[in-house]
């Protein structure tokens, strides 16, 4: 990080990158991203490598998604006046919010048991597109681009890749533990008796974000 950042800007990346980090939290934790297919193929085949075999394309799927995204926003922010984009992307996630809450369930993509490292990663990377994974980043990591923090502003690929994949190692480290924990302890009676209904509360995150934004854009 550059030495020459104010105290407001350095205060602004740092509570980017907690968003950034707080994210992966919660992308590890929801069982849509893929510590539920970890676990249940590592119960269906009675193997503990199983499951952890499964992570990695998981992990690379959503990061593919991910990059896809947030380095594509970036590199049209640079092109158009900030406020514009804030306001747009806000807009934006609002609308996939809504749509998500509405019509989300009927876009459950089916891979069999037997599914190998490329099907796992395009299941992810396909999961993680859908529920708008990388474009709930996009108004944490603008802060990135435009304080100066890596190098001249207006380089989206540098803030997209390093959000990238510090993103992928939180939620890939939040899943792997539930998994083993799902696995080797709880199984997935848990998810019947009092989970968390994560589309929902995706849902809501989605249009809170977008909501901020054109309030505060």
């Amino acid at each position: 990080m550059s030495a020459t950042l104010s105290a407001a800007s350095a205060a602004t990346v740092a509570t980017s990158w907690v968003a950034i980090v707080g994210s992966g939290v919660f992308h590890g934790v929801n069982p849509a991203m893929g510590w539920l297919f970890a676990t249940a193929l590592g119960l269906q085949r009675g193997s503990r490598q199983a499951l952890w075999a499964a992570l990695p394309p998981l992990a690379l799927g959503h990061a593919v998604s991910v990059f896809a995204v947030t380095s594509s926003a970036l590199a049209f922010g640079v092109l158009v006046r900030t406020l514009h984009m804030q306001l747009a992307l806000g807009a934006m996630l609002i609308a996939w919010g809504i749509y998500h809450h509405l019509y989300g369930h009927r876009h459950r993509i089916a891979v069999g048991m037997t599914a190998g490292f490329a099907g796992l990663a395009l299941w992810s990377a396909a999961t993680a597109t859908l529920h708008g994974a990388g474009l709930m980043l996009v108004p944490a990591l603008m802060p990135l681009c435009t304080s100066g923090a890596f190098g001249p502003p207006g380089g989206p690929l540098g803030p997209a890749a390093a959000a990238t994949l510090l993103h992928t190692a939180v939620a890939t480290a939040t899943s792997a533990i539930l998994a083993f924990v799902a696995y080797q302890y709880v199984g997935l009676g848990v998810l019947r008796r009092g989970w968390i209904n994560f589309d929902w509360l995706w849902s809501a995150a989605l249009v809170a974000a977008g909501t901020f934004l054109l309030a505060f854009g």
